[in-house]
C-alpha cells in the first residue's frame, strides 16, 4: 500500500507561506540531501490548485537544464486536486475534482507504487489530515519567526502526531518527520 507524505519549510512561528523570503539562507548540502532522498521515494506528486499553478507556471522552462529537482518534477506522474480548475496540462498531470479526492486519493493509495509526496499545499494537508489519508508529515522547522504569513494548521483542531525521526542540521533548522495518529 502507497503513503502519502507531506513536506514543508516551516518558521518556528508556524508560517508555511513565502519560504522564498525566509527559507534560503539556511540551505545547505545537509538539507538538499535530506530532500533528495525524500523525492527519490517518490514516484508520483500529489498537489492543491495554487502549489500546481504556480509550479506549473515555473518548472517546464528548467527541464532538461541539469536540476535534479526540475527533471523530477516536471517527469514525475501528479495529481491535482481542485474544484476550480477545468484541466492540468501540465506533463504528466490527472486532475481530481474537490468533491471525489477522498475516494480517489483512498484508491491511489491501494495501488503498488512508492510514495505519493507532498511539498507545500496546506490547506491540501489539512484536509487529508481531517480525513485520515495523510501518512507522514515532515517539518523543516527554521530557527526564524517570520511574524506574518499563512500558517501549516490555522483553523485546525488537535491533531495527533508521532515522532519518527528528528535531526539537526548545522544550519539550526530541525528536519522533524511525524506518521499520522488515526482517529
Amino acid at each position: 500500500m502507497r503513503k502519502i507524505t507531506a513536506a514543508f519549510f516551516i518558521s518556528l512561528d508556524g508560517v508555511v507561506e513565502s519560504p522564498d523570503q525566509w527559507h534560503f539562507p539556511y540551505f545547505n548540502d545537509e538539507m538538499g540531501a535530506a530532500i533528495g532522498a525524500q523525492m527519490a521515494e517518490s514516484d508520483a506528486m500529489l498537489m492543491g490548485r495554487v502549489n500546481y499553478e504556480e509550479w506549473a507556471a515555473y518548472w517546464p522552462s528548467k527541464d532538461g537544464q541539469g536540476d535534479v529537482f526540475a527533471d523530477h518534477i516536471n517527469n514525475v506522474k501528479k495529481y491535482v486536486v481542485s474544484n476550480t480548475l477545468d484541466s492540468a496540462d501540465w506533463t504528466n498531470s490527472t486532475l481530481i475534482k474537490g468533491d471525489s479526492f477522498v475516494e480517489e486519493l483512498t484508491a491511489l493509495k491501494r495501488q503498488d507504487g512508492g510514495t505519493i509526496a507532498m511539498s507545500g499545499s496546506a490547506t491540501l494537508v489539512r484536509s487529508l489530515l481531517e480525513h485520515d489519508l495523510l501518512d507522514e508529515l515532515y517539518l523543516m522547522v527554521h530557527p526564524v519567526v517570520v511574524g506574518a504569513g499563512r500558517r501549516l494548521f490555522e483553523g485546525a483542531g488537535q491533531i495527533p502526531l508521532k515522532l519518527v525521526s528528528s535531526t539537526t542540521f548545522e544550519t539550526g533548522v530541525l528536519s522533524l518527520v511525524y506518521s499520522t495518529e488515526p482517529k
